[in-house]
């Protein structure tokens, strides 16, 4: 009979292979804070696309309870992703740059999770799997996703489970590469506003998750302004040039298009 070894907080964590995995390529101090910080990002990417995934579940099973709940986490995770940028702001651009060509052709750029949380939006663009290996797990699942509803898709789905008059040809429509505003929509979600209060609240939930992205999206800019200012970014990027350029894009922009006639 094989002898099972009592389950402990480092064995249920697997602790020993998860505090193996951050190994400065330098002797510089801040290069282990870099590590563990982007690290501890992917992990937190792998947390949301579980509860996206879910969320989407729920929109499709007009589970509105479940679908708020879902919601509230991931504004929540986003908030701490937020205050881990004040953690890496610590590192100053002299400690930084000390290490720095170290990274070589790695950026987070490259970040297949965070890709797949844009795609998994919506935000589909349709060249970002070419950037990954032809045979490589992340381009065939980003390449799934781009045939996937999205949240949002989800979510038009759900509110006309619940009743709310949308077009046909917007909820039979193919997924889309990007987000794109569509006047009818609106006319419909204006009636949730008057006349479905918990729809309502899903809708301004929603709208919290865009502005959540786009405060992360802002910290993340000036941190890297205040790190390597208009240098390239790493892996031949253009670095905060590229950043800035992602800014002000709304995920849902219905959701934001109908504020000024509420």
């Amino acid at each position: 009979m094989e002898d099972d070894k009592a389950l402990t907080y480092a064995s249920y964590l697997r602790l020993d292979g998860l505090l193996d995995q951050q190994r400065p390529l330098s002797d510089e101090h801040d290069e282990l804070l870099f590590i563990v910080v982007h690290q501890v990002y992917e992990l937190w990417f792998k947390q949301c696309l579980h509860e996206l995934r879910h969320l989407r579940s729920s929109f499709s099973g007009g589970d509105t309870p479940r679908a708020l709940a879902t919601l509230k986490r991931v504004l929540t995770i986003l908030k701490t992703l937020v205050a881990q940028v004040d953690i890496l702001e610590t590192m100053t651009p002299l400690s930084f740059n000390a290490f720095r060509s170290r990274l070589q052709a790695s950026s987070g750029f490259q970040s297949f999770q965070f890709r797949a949380f844009e795609f998994l939006l919506g935000h589909k663009r349709g060249g970002v799997p070419e950037h990954y290996a032809p045979d490589s797990r992340e381009r065939r699942e980003l390449q799934a996703l781009q045939a996937e509803p999205s949240v949002y898709d989800a979510f038009l789905r759900y509110l006309a489970g619940s009743g709310v008059a949308l077009p046909a040809a917007v909820l039979a429509r193919p997924p889309l590469p990007e987000p794109v505003a569509d006047a009818q929509v609106q006319d419909a979600l204006l009636q949730v506003y008057r006349s479905l209060p918990f729809q309502a609240q899903v809708c301004e939930r929603l709208v919290d998750l865009d502005e959540g992205l786009q405060e992360w999206r802002y910290r993340h800019v000036k941190m890297v302004e205040r790190t390597v200012g208009a240098k390239p970014g790493s892996g031949g990027s253009s670095g905060a040039a590229y950043l800035r350029d992602t800014l002000f894009k709304p995920l849902f922009p219905d959701l934001w298009e109908i504020r000024s006639r509420l």
